[in-house]
């Protein structure tokens, strides 16, 4: 049986932060490989399941990069097409949407410090 505070789906800013960049990602994926307009089945499935997935993620606000998460909560097709999705859309993004590209960028935690200073 669930608690409450499982079923809550998470709705931070991270997590709809994540949410936008791999919805932005899937849709290049699909423009560039597909070549649609519209998101294909097969996209928009995997656009689904990454929102669902998103949303029940159990470190909420607290969430790493799923790549170097401890728990795959993808089953392992969708987490093949989404490794698939991101290799190929990341350089895309540069061009697409360079500025949160930029920002998505993981910064060491030793740097972190010496730049907010």
């Amino acid at each position: 049986m669930r608690t409450e505070a499982e079923q809550q789906l998470n709705d931070g800013p991270k997590i709809r932060k994540e949410k936008d960049i791999v919805a932005k990602m899937i849709r290049i994926y699909c423009k560039k490989k597909h070549r649609q307009k519209e998101l294909c089945e097969e996209c928009q499935s995997l656009n689904q399941y990454a929102m669902k997935r998103l949303s029940h993620c159990k470190f909420g606000e607290e969430k790493t990069a799923c790549a170097k998460c401890p728990i795959h909560c993808y089953q392992p097709v969708y987490r093949q097409k989404i490794k698939g999705v991101m290799r190929f859309s990341g350089p895309w993004m540069l061009l697409y949407h360079p500025l949160e590209s930029i920002r998505h960028i993981p910064i060491p935690h030793k740097l972190r410090k010496s730049i907010s200073r």
